[in-house]
């Protein structure tokens, strides 16, 4: 019986402190107030002010943004532009190359190399005694150092291969201006490079008027102009007869370059035959110049061959066409 006692109220005790718990939850919930929470301050600073700010700053970046999309667009250019070099002169040297090649014998190769470097220099002195010989029958209204000067109009045709451009360029310009000087006043003038382009396009198939204004801005651009060249005149001859001759018209070609890289000297002279015709006179319909400027003789024998043909092509031509070819001793 004691123990029953014991156990009743251990559980009355037990029941009394849960409801007292549960009792003290109801009355907490009751008297605790459920609201929206209250900020502690309220911000003076406007939103307003910080768009806008943003907006300014996002309109900055549109515009540097712009600024350096024109500056991307025009080193893109300038890298077109490099490319476009790097491909002329990776077309020169795989022209080098190629001849390179086709030099199986070194030994037997310079042997005849230097047969016809002695042959030049052989033909060339010939030349010159013979200029020498006729230059006292010669007036100067006829000829200047033996170079017929009776002609209205002149075309010079450039060669503006990288190895004129790079070694006989300041050489050249001299020598162009000592021609030009040599006719004080022509009806009309021309300038084309060994390819057959023209210096000023704005004068593409028409004469360039005779000015000493004019003559400036020639030499002034020919001191820069640098279009690719193949190092063969003939499309630069073929371009000037068939554009510029007319009849009844005194016209006359200068060729000025250093290098012929054509296959063959006796295709060329046949194809100028052609164009270049006879009159019932025995004239053919325009002179034909060349000057010689020896910078391959200043390269290793097996790069001279270009400018031997050179010199053979060029005598053959003016002999043919009845003008002179003129080898010079420098190119500097």
């Amino acid at each position: 019986m004691a123990n029953r006692r014991e156990n009743d109220s251990f559980n009355i005790a037990f029941l009394d402190v849960m409801s007292c718990g549960f009792g003290a939850i109801i009355l907490l919930l009751m008297i605790t107030r459920v609201s929206a929470p209250v900020p502690l301050e309220i911000s003076e600073v406007s939103n307003e002010g910080s768009v806008l700010d943003m907006q300014r700053q996002l309109f900055e970046i549109r515009g540097e943004t712009n600024i350096y999309n024109r500056e991307l667009n025009a080193k893109h250019e300038q890298i077109s532009e490099y490319e476009d070099r790097i491909a002329r002169l990776r077309r020169e040297l795989s022209s080098l190359e190629d001849q390179l090649s086709n030099s199986s014998d070194q030994s037997s190769v310079n042997a005849i190399l230097e047969g016809q470097l002695a042959l030049a220099q052989q033909n060339l002195t010939e030349e010159m005694l013979r200029l020498q010989a006729n230059q006292a029958e010669l007036t100067l209204t006829d000829s200047v150092g033996g170079v017929p000067v009776d002609s209205e109009y002149v075309i010079f045709i450039i060669d503006t291969s990288g190895s004129m451009f790079n070694f006989s360029w300041s050489r050249m310009l001299e020598v162009f201006v000592d021609t030009l000087d040599i006719y004080p006043e022509v009806k009309g003038i021309q300038v084309l490079n060994d390819m057959g382009e023209y210096m000023f396009s704005q004068f593409r198939g028409d004469w360039i008027p005779d000015t000493p204004a004019r003559r400036s801005a020639i030499l002034q651009r020919l001191r820069t102009w640098n279009p690719f060249s193949n190092s063969s005149p003939v499309e630069g001859i073929t371009t000037a007869i068939r554009t510029f001759y007319e009849p009844g018209k005194k016209i006359s070609i200068y060729v000025l370059g250093d290098d012929f890289s054509g296959n063959s000297i006796a295709q060329v002279v046949d194809t100028i035959d052609r164009i270049n015709v006879e009159d019932a006179a025995g004239n053919r319909l325009v002179r034909i110049h060349g000057i010689g400027f020896p910078v391959q003789f200043s390269q290793p024998r097996m790069f001279q061959a270009g400018g031997i043909r050179f010199a053979s092509l060029m005598r053959e031509l003016a002999k043919r066409n009845g003008g002179t070819f003129v080898g010079l001793n420098d190119f500097y």
